[in-house]
């Protein structure tokens, strides 16, 4: 496995043994990561604090030119708040754990030329559909459902 993926899988297992949602993900800068982080709804009572927000705010403040050359590895398939976020900071690529819980904005970010690779990873499938089916209201409340 991709040592990016697997430390976003790393991530989404934190976020699950903090009693939130195991969504993970990591930014990476020329082959460095410059930025971990995993869904905190739950545990600092955000509205913002999907796994893909939390690595962007982990990876602290950069500059245009980082992000033009950074790839964004999540365990889920990003929302339209995540996308956004990721067409407003340029950046190019993103690995996708996994789509079959969840299809995010995947088809926007390709249309506004953004590299979208799903790996349909079972560990990222497994984490997600457990969650989902042990905490269905949690997680109709994440993705704006409930």
């Amino acid at each position: 496995m991709d040592r990016f993926m697997q430390a976003a899988i790393e991530e989404a297992q934190a976020g699950l043994a903090e009693g939130g949602i195991p969504i993970g993900s990591v930014l990476v800068h020329r082959g460095t990561i410059i930025g971990r982080g995993h869904n905190r709804r739950v545990q600092h009572g955000s509205v913002v604090l999907h796994g893909e927000m939390d690595a962007l705010e982990n990876a602290g403040r950069q500059s245009a030119a980082v992000y033009r050359e950074c790839v964004l590895y999540t365990t889920l398939s990003p929302c339209p708040m995540c996308s956004g976020a990721i067409l407003l900071y340029g950046i190019p690529k993103v690995v996708i754990g996994e789509n079959r819980t969840f299809m995010g904005e995947e088809e926007h970010l390709r249309a506004r030329g953004v590299t979208v690779d799903v790996l349909q990873d079972p560990v990222c499938i497994d984490l997600m559909s457990g969650f989902i089916k042990r905490s269905p209201a949690l997680w109709s409340e994440d993705i704006g459902s409930e």
